[in-house]
């Protein structure tokens, strides 16, 4: 399976559009990456540029990237509301699939030691890449900012870890970079119905892990208290994992509580949000929406839509989309401007770059159309599984209108899970339709392969066995995946809605089908395989579960029309 990480570089230019395009260009234009999203901010004169691949290409691109920057932004004349210190101001790695933090920071560390000696950019490693631990923090490495890097970089305490540590002229230009390995941030900006960054920072200052400056007597104008050692004594803000400051966006004319979120499972979105929505309230604000920089991972809305449907004690078993804009419009994703899913959450950008048909995604008509044409494929495989997705849906459909049932209030969260069970399996059920077709055509293309020579015979007979194994699997997984509807419906036929029982019974009648049907095309997928033991351990399987759906559907028919009569 490939590696894939995600590149999150922030330059400094945010207002000339002309720049952005070039540098966003670059990445466009590299091998082996996809862009996904390129976010500029007029106000804080920054670029937020995000883009995936392999590792080896992530880092090529990063290069380029860099130098790019590093060509057309001058540092001397740069101003902008983000604190900052280079051309190219930071630039992370962040571990996306099947590939571990570690191995991400040596990938970080090659991108810096590049940077440095192909470039002559001073480059502070920061986060998991850091060397030092008191260059974990990016604020350390970034303390001053660009006025002050011509002192830090000469002093031996902040030498860059790679790169010149004199500020020459190329230095003066480029400023310095910060090059990291770090989990998934998600950078949010909270909307303030006040123009006030004095009130914003006050309440940054209440969230924010790091907290605020402990004071003598005023707690705003009080000396502030040291420790023994001379340092500030901080109190902790309540939100572990955050960075937050507080200021004026002149585009929009309010203020906004910038936070970075550096640890989400320590203080989830949805978590950040109510409680930067309750401090405001006691300083007399109000959080109008949030603002998403950048791109965020599926899961965080989908965890925040499940949040705020259980607090209205709505059913939590919802088609995702839908999970989705509970999630938008519960935080005011779109206060400042649309916020649309397919462009702002990183699955959902990673699915369209994939162009390969899925027949999931026709309509019905044209889903029956496809089977009813020439084409062998999709056939009886994908058809048991899309059956048996449909018996799912019934029974999640039962869930949901149970524990909206007027007078059932008591029971919504009984009838949520098993509403979440349902949509699982249906999901689940969803995606073989689409693999059943593909394991058709692995074998025909094994059946493709050359056989001029008794090697080529040789490998396409075993890639023609290859194929078929899979081809028999997945139908097997189609009847295990099925054969939990039934436990779905069973539980909607005893104690859901009893005018939606017939819904629940059809539910049962598809998962029988589906079972049914994908145990014939385990049947015939295995009698051409060469490993007999092996295909009548599938095929008596495989009939086990047919006799036991049999035995189910009749069971379960029997209560239905006892409610029914």
């Amino acid at each position: 399976m490939k590696q894939l990480i995600e590149c999150v570089p922030n330059f400094s230019e945010g207002r000339n559009q002309d720049i952005i395009n070039q540098v966003a260009d670059v990445i466009r234009q590299a091998e082996g990456v996809t862009l996904l999203d390129v976010d500029p901010g007029a106000t804080t004169n920054r670029t937020v540029v995000t883009f995936v691949g392999e590792p080896h290409y992530v880092v090529d691109a990063a290069v380029k990237l860099i130098a790019k920057c590093q060509e057309l932004i001058d540092m001397r004349n740069h101003h902008g509301d983000h604190p900052r210190f280079g051309a190219t101001d930071v630039c992370p790695l962040v571990p996306i699939a099947n590939i571990t933090m570690e191995e991400t920071v040596e990938y970080a560390r090659q991108l810096a030691e590049r940077v440095g000696k192909e470039l002559n950019i001073p480059v502070y490693c920061y986060e998991n890449a850091a060397f030092k631990p008191e260059r974990r923090n990016l604020a350390n490495c970034r303390q001053g900012e660009y006025e002050a890097l011509k002192e830090r970089i000469t002093s031996k305490e902040w030498k860059p870890d790679f790169g010149p540590n004199k500020f020459t002229e190329s230095v003066a230009k480029s400023g310095a970079t910060a090059v990291g390995a770090r989990d998934f941030l998600i950078a949010v900006n909270y909307n303030l119905n006040t123009t006030s960054t004095r009130r914003a920072n006050a309440i940054a200052f209440d969230v924010r892990e790091k907290g605020r400056p402990k004071r003598e007597g005023n707690k705003i104008t009080g000396k502030k208290v040291l420790d023994e050692n001379g340092n500030v004594v901080m109190l902790p803000g309540t939100l572990k994992g955050t960075k937050a400051i507080g200021w004026y966006i002149e585009e929009y004319g309010i203020a906004q509580v910038s936070m970075n979120i550096t640890d989400i499972n320590a203080t989830p979105l949805h978590v950040a949000f109510d409680e930067v929505t309750a401090k405001a309230a006691k300083r007399g604000i109000r959080v109008t929406g949030a603002e998403i920089v950048g791109l965020i991972p599926k899961k965080v809305l989908i965890q925040a839509g499940k949040y705020y449907l259980a607090k209205q004690k709505r059913s939590l078993g919802i088609d995702e989309k839908e999970m989705v804009k509970i999630a938008v419009k519960s935080m005011g994703l779109d206060d400042l401007k649309p916020f649309n899913p397919e462009e702002k959450v990183i699955e959902y950008l990673l699915e369209k770059e994939d162009t390969t048909p899925k027949l999931v995604n026709m309509t019905c008509t044209g889903f029956a159309n496809e089977t009813a044409s020439e084409s062998p494929a999709p056939g009886g495989g994908s058809i048991s599984a899309y059956m048996g997705s449909l018996g799912a849906a019934l029974g999640t459909m039962v869930a949901n209108l149970s524990s909206h049932k007027p007078g059932w209030d008591d029971k919504w969260a009984w009838f949520s899970e098993w509403a979440e069970k349902g949509q699982l399996v249906k999901d689940q059920l969803l995606a073989l339709v689409d693999e059943d077709t593909n394991a058709f055509n692995v074998i025909m293309n094994a059946f493709g392969m050359p056989k001029g020579t008794p090697e080529e015979k040789e490998a396409r007979s075993q890639a023609i066995q290859d194929a078929t194994k899979y081809a028999t699997e997945v139908p097997m997984r189609t009847i295990e995946t099925s054969f939990k509807v039934f436990e779905i419906c069973e539980a909607m036929i005893n104690k859901g809605n009893p005018a939606s029982v017939s819904d629940a019974g059809v539910g049962v009648l598809c998962a029988r089908a589906a079972v049914h049907g994908a145990y014939l095309n385990v049947k015939i997928n295995a009698s051409s395989l060469k490993d007999k033991e092996w295909a009548e351990m599938m095929i008596n399987k495989a009939h086990d579960y047919v006799v036991k759906a049999d035995q189910i559907e009749r069971r379960l028919m029997k209560k239905t029309e006892k409610v029914i009569g």
